[in-house]
């Protein structure tokens, strides 16, 4: 019985590595998490692990974004909204920066997988 193996952070979207078409829901999932132009792109498409880093840099460059909207979301806003609405966008800012986090793990253990990588169970 073959024991497929997923480990914490893994995307529920997708299959364990060596589970049947654990690639094809790796490959969809890694086109919904970036960017729609991604998906007419050949070369991301018939290389999955290329297609991977690609979404790797994607949400690295997001998290990016995120932390600097973050810095500087008090400076910026202040003189075009009202203090509340302030708040609320920096509330948005780390409500996204901890999603993007487990974003940022979960493609990273899809990469390791299609490069070889295989996880163990532990108790």
């Amino acid at each position: 019985m073959p024991n497929h193996v997923a480990p914490p952070g893994w995307p529920r979207q997708v299959r364990p590595p060596d589970a049947p078409d654990w690639e094809r829901t790796a490959e969809n999932w890694m086109l919904d998490i970036t960017p729609p132009e991604y998906r007419s792109y050949p070369a991301l498409r018939r290389h999955v692990v290329v297609l991977a880093r690609f979404a790797v840099l994607h949400v690295e460059a997001s998290q990016a974004a995120c932390k600097r909207g973050l810095s500087e979301a008090r400076a910026e806003l202040r003189d075009v909204a009202a203090l509340d609405v302030v708040d609320a966008a920096v509330e948005t800012w780390l409500a996204e920066d901890a999603r993007l986090s487990g974003v940022r793990r979960a493609v990273g253990l899809v990469e390791e997988a299609l490069r070889g990588r295989r996880f163990v169970a532990r108790l």
